[in-house]
């Protein structure tokens, strides 16, 4: 992904500090419940800015440090890659999932977004 599909707040500056965009997608990010998700598109339009892809990138680049599992992809599949970790999370934390078919890559589980997405409830105050 180019710097250019980021928005401007988003895209590198080059210094030590977090880019203001990302700063946002982290704070909403923090802002999650446990047991509850957002997809990469919810946190977008929550910020009112950028996009899924965008989100996404901000969580690659800047997500270790808050709850990275609880933003994910829309069709509930678990983070290629992170999926144990992950999971060790969701079970921990009582996040809902679906039973994998038998077809199913890995027989990994996949989120019940139906009852684990979280729609973001009230605004935090101040928060934009």
């Amino acid at each position: 992904m180019s710097e250019q599909s980021l928005p401007d707040a988003a895209r590198p500056e080059y210094t030590d500090a977090l880019p203001e965009y990302a700063e946002r997608v982290l704070e909403v990010t923090e802002l999650i419940p446990p047991g509850r998700v957002m997809t990469y598109g919810d946190v977008a339009e929550w910020l009112e800015e950028g996009g899924p892809r965008q989100v996404g990138r901000v969580m690659a680049l800047y997500g270790g440090a808050v709850p990275w599992w609880r933003v994910v992809r829309a069709d509930g599949t678990l983070l290629p890659g992170h999926e144990l970790r992950a999971l060790d999370r969701y079970r921990a934390e009582g996040t809902p999932l679906k039973q994998a078919s038998r077809a199913a890559q890995g027989h990994l589980p996949r989120l019940d977004m139906k009852r684990a997405r979280w729609d973001g409830g009230e605004r935090a105050e101040g928060h934009t």
